[in-house]
């Protein structure tokens, strides 16, 4: 699994920092999350194919998380893209984004499928042969959700030397990858624990932005591989989270410990900080896990 952070800071975007996107690259495909303005710089700047991307999955329609979007979906346009492009996002986005296009005459030649969503709960949007996607309702000064991205189970792994053993066939070799037992010609049944090892753990993903602390959110995120939750302020500003309605680097660390993580990552931080070693020292004190988003920064785990 593999992180791309094009931009992890709130609000405006500046000379030296962007406004949140960021792209997931989970089993050979590539989810962008959030698209700010300027984040098809950040794409080109990161070496990301544009042409791989097919499922575009945005928070909520405050402009430093989506005003990229009429822009990049006119950039598909332009470097010829044909196949279909699937938008999730809060009922509106439809509106949003055609509204653009239309008034600039702008529309694609390929297929936009908009995914509009309501529900305050959480729920299943995407799912394929290894990924599922779900929503993770989120509390802001608008409808917000984010998204919990989960790897399915793969395939068990042969034990060559075993399998050479009881001199199994080539045929009968995915059916072991399945789960199945062997069947050998005398009739014998050779348990499929003996010919196979478990498959690697899946991974799993929360891109928890925006939101205030939100305790309701720790169910879903329970034991997940990599949380990254917004934490905009510093406990010196706390007073700002109630209005805004934004964490701090506490309270997404909090959510971690209590959601028991493996790895938090801190992001949209205001850009009135200029340091931001003290947000993974204030997160430190709860969780020990913690790593810092920043523009251009990639994590492999």
């Amino acid at each position: 699994m593999k992180l791309k952070i094009l931009g992890c800071y709130a609000a405006t975007p500046r000379s030296m920092t962007n406004p949140s996107a960021q792209v997931l690259e989970l089993r050979n495909r590539l989810f962008l999350i959030d698209c700010g303005e300027g984040t098809q710089m950040q794409l080109r700047k990161q070496k990301v194919r544009f042409s791989k991307i097919d499922h575009i999955f945005i928070s909520h329609l405050h402009g430093d998380h989506f005003f990229g979007l009429p822009g990049l979906l006119s950039t598909f346009k332009l470097l010829g893209r044909e196949k279909e492009l699937h938008i999730y996002g809060p009922k509106g986005i439809k509106e949003a984004v055609t509204l653009m296009l239309k008034v600039g005459d702008s529309w694609t030649n390929y297929d936009l499928v908009f995914h509009e969503l309501e529900s305050k709960t959480s729920e299943l949007i995407f799912e394929d042969d290894a990924i599922a996607v779900y929503t993770i309702p989120l509390e802001h000064r608008i409808y917000t959700n984010g998204y919990l991205f989960k790897e399915k189970l793969g395939e068990r792994k042969l034990n060559i030397e075993e399998v050479r053993k009881y001199d199994i066939p080539v045929c009968d070799f995915q059916n072991l990858k399945n789960g199945k037992d062997a069947v050998l010609e005398d009739g014998r049944i050779i348990p499929n624990t003996l010919l196979t090892d478990n498959p690697p753990h899946p991974w799993s993903y929360a891109y928890c932005s925006d939101t205030v602390y939100k305790e309701d959110i720790v169910p879903l995120l329970q034991n997940v591989k990599v949380l990254y939750h917004e934490s905009t302020f510093l406990e010196s500003e706390r007073r700002l989270t109630g209005k805004t309605k934004h964490s701090t680097a506490i309270d997404a660390a909090t959510i971690a410990q209590k959601a028991q993580v493996s790895q938090l990552i801190l992001g949209h931080y205001s850009t009135r900080y200029t340091n931001l070693d003290h947000f993974k020292a204030e997160a430190e004190t709860v969780f020990d896990h913690v790593h810092l988003a920043e523009d251009g920064k990639e994590f492999q785990f």
